[in-house]
């Protein structure tokens, strides 16, 4: 599978307690930038990535590992989240690590301009 992974900007080789997953033109500039903020106050380090993916790419190998190390994935759903393709190959890489090792990681979905309901699985 990594093998199918395309290099992007490598990322720094830390293991980081939160990583955030969202669809860039919903929430970037709004309620992600202050959430980074607040996480970042009290040194939780914290991955917030600034990479677009281009039509057709893949995640970056870096950035499959820093999800594999992050402890905490906060998911930030909003109305365009499940249209990314990006945002769904970064979710699926973080229920495998979830299943893999369920007393490491932890999905934590924060809803933005939706209700839960609004989400089927």
């Amino acid at each position: 599978m990594a093998s199918s992974f395309l290099l992007l900007d490598p990322l720094p080789a830390v293991e980081y307690e939160i990583f955030l997953s969202f669809r860039e033109p919903d929430v970037r500039t709004t309620f992600v930038d202050f959430l980074w903020r607040l996480l970042d106050r009290p040194k939780i380090r914290t991955l917030l990535n600034d990479e677009e993916l281009r039509k057709g790419e893949k995640i970056a190998p870096s950035l499959v590992k820093a999800i594999g190390e992050s402890k905490i994935y906060i998911l930030i759903l909003s109305p365009g989240y499940a249209s990314s393709k990006w945002c769904l190959q970064e979710l699926a890489l973080m229920v495998e690590h979830c299943k893999k090792d369920e007393s490491r990681h932890v999905i934590q979905p924060i809803f933005y301009s939706m209700e839960p309901g609004d989400v089927r699985l």
